[in-house]
């Protein structure tokens, strides 16, 4: 059996023992009057995610990360809200092999007053991307900034920009 030098991106979600949550499942009542992806010639803007159970339900556990929430959990939660953004452009673009760079990432961290390691706890967002890319597709450039809140209180909101293959 022979390998290709670069395996699909879903191949190395299932090697990696991952898989792509659900859409989100908004709270009852709340709308949101813009798409999760928007496409512009071979563009991609990510809207802002948090992290998603498999079901498409908020990830646990909510708050401040410094607070309620631990410097590893706020790591996850980013890893967690990278699975969803993928899940988000696979169903926008069909297939994840149609990125061709990860460009910008923007991490906002849901911060306890003091905390001052949000570049440690966006790295989950893209530790993922690059291992999943490597480190040609996968490099991007990146702010990790901290935030009064987030919406539902979840610890991590991240938007991107990426670029696909016609």
């Amino acid at each position: 059996m022979t390998y290709q030098s670069f395996d699909p991106i879903e191949h190395k979600l299932t090697l990696m023992r991952l898989s792509l949550p659900d859409p989100i499942q908004l709270p009852p009542g709340m709308t949101l009057p813009f798409p999760w992806v928007h496409v512009r010639g071979n563009r991609v803007f990510v809207s802002g995610h948090g992290p998603l159970n498999q079901d498409g339900t908020l990830l646990e556990p909510r708050g401040k990360v410094g607070a309620e929430v631990t410097l590893e959990q706020g790591y996850t939660a980013a890893r967690a809200t990278g699975l969803a953004i993928l899940s988000s452009l696979k169903l926008e673009l069909g297939s994840l092999d149609r990125i061709s760079s990860w460009l910008r990432v923007f991490g906002m961290v849901n911060m306890a007053p003091g905390f001052n390691q949000q570049p440690a706890v966006i790295n989950g967002f893209s530790d993922l991307i690059l291992e999943l890319y490597g480190p040609e597709r996968g490099k991007h450039a990146r702010s990790a900034v901290g935030m009064a809140g987030l919406p539902m209180d979840i610890p991590v909101e991240i938007e991107a920009e990426v670029e696909i293959d016609g």
